[in-house]
């Protein structure tokens, strides 16, 4: 991921020349795709937020553009988009280098998603339809089976469609796009990979639904507020045990 160009790509610095960054996270091949910054953007982020790249550590746009299989310009563009949103420092010569995400960053982000979701599941339990909350029911039946089954994939799948089912009944499109905002910061497929998140979101599902049903506006916000709280210290949790292997 050098920023000059001629010759193989250097180590970052302090490394030994082994594997880079995104090839010690989950690697992919992005040619083909619509919208590559966006695409690039949303890879960095997840590596970073999943303890993957660590504070210090070097991407070097011509090294990730070709790992990813695509030209360094939609590389650059989505480097540039998160150093603007705070992951990455710019620096002339050297390239983009992760800033620290502190313990406070991922409180405060989940502080925000917790407020917003809150609000609309609220607004939601008088707005669902009698339709609506059997299929909620019906999604979260799946979610427990699949989480039993160790089925990861569909565990994140079910639980994007049931908070989705929520937010969208909850007629407040503006409250929804904030939300969708602060959520991207954390890729939606990375909670099902968290060590107890499955279980938690089963447990947790179960209380929301129960003050929906209920048409309580109030219990429903409180439940889906402390869900969003509770996946927030799960995550924090696993980027600290992952911190602790690294440096262990």
């Amino acid at each position: 991921m050098s920023e000059a160009g001629g010759g193989p790509p250097p180590a970052p610095p302090g490394g030994s020349g082994g594997p880079s960054a995104v090839q010690r996270g989950r690697p992919g091949r992005l040619a083909g795709r619509k919208q590559l910054p966006a695409e690039v953007e949303a890879h960095v982020r997840e590596m970073i937020m999943a303890g993957q790249v660590k504070a210090g550590e070097f991407i070097r746009t011509e090294r990730l553009a070709a790992e990813l299989g695509i030209s360094p310009t939609p590389v650059r563009e989505g480097l540039l988009a998160l150093r603007g949103e705070g992951f990455l420092a710019l620096e002339p010569r050297r390239g983009f280098r992760v800033l620290q995400l502190r313990p406070s960053d991922i409180e405060d982000l989940f502080t925000a998603q917790a407020h917003l979701a809150g609000e609309l599941a609220g607004r939601a339990a008088g707005e669902l339809t009698a339709e609506q909350l059997d299929l909620l029911h019906t999604v979260q039946q799946r979610l427990v089976a699949a989480a039993a089954a160790g089925q990861i994939e569909a565990v994140e799948e079910l639980n994007h469609e049931f908070h989705r089912i929520i937010n969208k009944s909850a007629n407040a499109p503006k409250l929804a796009l904030l939300l969708s905002v602060a959520v991207r910061y954390v890729p939606r497929r990375f909670f099902a990979l968290i060590e107890g998140y499955p279980e938690a979101s089963c447990k947790d599902h179960e209380a929301i639904l129960a003050a929906l049903r209920a048409r309580d506006a109030s219990s429903a916000t409180a439940a889906m507020h402390d869900h969003v709280l509770h996946a927030g210290r799960l995550l924090r949790n696993h980027l600290d045990a992952a911190h602790v292997r690294e440096t262990g």
